[in-house]
């Protein structure tokens, strides 16, 4: 199958799956003797919102250049930092080493994951090094000492998390994935065409498995792994969500320079970064006492709210990817 025919078959067929599971939830909400209850289908309606929001802007960038994706992921890193900053109150002397994390760390992160993989060994310690030996630094000149400690490992875990994390979804871009042409001889050749397909495989992967968690977990949900981060979330729905995840995957190898097997385990490998995700960024939220972390998201909390899991999944899917299916020039 051509790549290009790849690309259009995967992408459409997810929006067409998004129109009709759409058409399910509205059904349901038109007919309250359902028997279901009306709080899970009004969650379920809200989730298909959010997909279409994120797996709808996502699908138009991909048929753009690839300045447009990264574009469209820096302004989501961008907002879902504010929203985490925002989470807690800042003092007077935090305020100049934020103005420098907005203003120059996040945009030129973007630009060197923008610029290529020529650039991977800039934009891979840019933030983990300078940016989190900066933030301290440019605290301690304000001269207030008060909560110190913990007032910049906030900043620093949300440079990490929301901005560093989360570029590496759009750094698949330029990943040079290698593939071996049936009968061809010389060994391997890069294969640019499959990486937007590969970058939308990780988004709806993640939203995949966040839905299959939750539905397992309604449906036959009842060891609950942490009750006082996340109540919804049980073994069965974790076990259930990961092991369709996977199966999925396998389903979909063709869309992916992996094999059946591979795209299995990377769909799992997705699934339990993605459920890592969620629990961590639930937990912030409970340790500061709100429900979301914003609500630019209409009906569904926040940009962070939505791309939790992703921020997770992103840099661990991107580094497998890199070391096991690329081939340095």
């Amino acid at each position: 199958m051509h790549d290009d025919t790849k690309k259009w078959i995967f992408v459409g067929g997810v929006l067409v799956l998004l129109a009709g599971v759409t058409t399910v939830g509205q059904l349901l909400k038109r007919q309250p003797n359902t028997g279901l209850n009306p709080a899970m289908i009004d969650t379920f309606n809200r989730r298909i919102r959010a997909w279409w929001l994120l797996l709808a802007l996502l699908a138009g960038a991909l048929f753009f250049s690839p300045w447009v994706t990264v574009l469209l992921f820096f302004f989501l890193s961008f907002w879902a930092l504010r929203e985490f900053i925002t989470l807690t109150p800042t003092r007077l002397g935090d305020h100049r080493a934020l103005f420098w994390v907005f203003v120059l760390f996040t945009p030129l992160q973007y630009v060197l994951v923008g610029l290529g993989q020529s650039y991977y060994p800039f934009y891979s310690i840019l933030i983990p090094v300078y940016g989190i030996l900066f933030i301290p630094a440019r605290v301690a000149f304000s001269g207030d000492p008060k909560r110190f400690l913990e007032r910049t490992a906030k900043i620093q875990a949300g440079l990490i998390v929301c901005v560093y994390c989360l570029s590496f979804a759009p750094a698949l871009l330029d990943l040079k994935l290698v593939r071996h042409p049936a009968g061809a001889v010389g060994g391997p050749v890069h294969d640019w065409t499959q990486n937007p397909v590969l970058l939308f495989y990780l988004v709806f992967m993640v939203q995949v498995s966040d839905a299959l968690q939750y539905g397992w977990g309604k449906m036959l949900g009842k060891r609950v792994i942490a009750p006082a981060i996340s109540p919804n979330r049980t073994w069965e729905g974790f076990l259930g969500g990961v092991g369709s995840t996977a199966l999925l995957g396998a389903l979909l190898w063709w869309a992916t320079p992996f094999s059946q097997w591979q795209s299995a385990g990377m769909a799992l490998v997705i699934a339990l970064m993605g459920f890592a995700g969620g629990m961590t960024m639930s937990a912030i939220k409970r340790d500061r006492g709100v429900k979301d972390y914003g609500t630019l998201v209409a009906g569904h909390g926040g940009v962070l709210d939505r791309v939790d899991s992703l921020c997770f999944a992103a840099p661990v899917f991107f580094h497998l990817t890199k070391l096991l299916f690329t081939r340095e020039m």
